[in-house]
């Protein structure tokens, strides 16, 4: 396994972390720990680009210093500090570590590494609290940019027909692979893959990303939503919705439900034709 590059920078509060990983997630950053007056970031050092760095450092200047780190045993990292995530009665994120989670309708279990969905940011908070409102029972379902896998297991427990998860990462490839295993799914196919290049339609698309990566790939994700098909975006700062809401309209694409936390935001939209 290859080096990784950690940043720490000091005295950041939270709505200065929420857009720090939303700017470094879009510079190729995969994995952050957020702290109560610091964040680390992590990327691998040969998707370091520092140039791209000083860029969000010269808008937005932090303290911050940078750490080259050896591949590390990150399941003995991530246990030091990783609890579980509970959406109200609906869906429990725990790992494998934890005792069972009791007073849900769905528990998925996850072994924590530096893949980006572990339901404790709150993009994938406000996408597990949309999919609760969702009617996935018998549809075809495409997790773009699938990170852990955690929202694609949670559509295969809603009784979605199928689940195509994809991701352009290894390291997310891996992370989810062992997650669909432990969560025992049957109905989730897992491939790598840059772009979306498929002849098939989907009727509910999960998109849970950054505004560079879903404006780049909209018309795309567009052409492969059924028509009254449901597509959920997120990993979008508030500031991010005038244009992907113009984006999206380009698209024939409506938003029809939004959720705000902690200054980020999560999209409903659909392609819905009025008769």
């Amino acid at each position: 396994m290859e080096n990784y590059i950690q940043l720490h920078f000091e005295n950041v509060q939270a709505i200065q972390q929420e857009i720090l990983i939303a700017q470094l997630s879009d510079i190729g950053f995969e994995g952050f720990e957020e702290g109560p007056d610091f964040l680390n970031a992590y990327i691998s050092q040969d998707g370091f680009d520092q140039a791209a760095l000083n860029a969000i450092l010269d808008m937005n200047p932090h303290r911050v210093s940078k750490e080259i780190i050896a591949p590390k045993n990150w399941n003995e990292e991530w246990e030091k500090s990783f609890h579980p995530v509970i959406i109200e009665n609906f869906c429990a994120i725990s790992a494998v570590f934890h005792p069972p989670v009791t007073g849900v309708q769905h528990e998925i279990i996850i072994t924590p590494k530096m893949s980006f969905g572990t339901g404790h940011h709150a993009t994938t908070f406000q996408v597990i609290q949309l999919m609760r409102e969702i009617n996935f029972e018998g549809k075809k379902v495409l997790d773009f940019g699938t990170g852990t896998g955690v929202l694609a297991i949670l559509a295969e427990k809603l009784n979605a027909l199928d689940v195509l998860a994809i991701d352009n990462d290894d390291w997310s490839i891996e992370n989810a692979t062992e997650n669909i295993a432990a969560n025992k799914c049957l109905k989730i196919t897992l491939q790598k893959k840059e772009s979306l290049i498929s002849n098939i339609l989907f009727d509910v698309i999960l998109a849970n990303l950054n505004k560079h990566i879903i404006l780049q790939n909209l018309p795309t994700i567009a052409k492969h939503l059924s028509i009254n098909g449901v597509l959920v975006l997120s990993g979008l700062l508030i500031d991010d919705q005038p244009e992907i809401a113009s984006a999206a309209l380009k698209e024939h694409l409506f938003i029809k439900r939004h959720t705000q936390q902690s200054g980020w935001i999560a999209l409903q939209l659909t392609n819905e034709i009025s008769e």
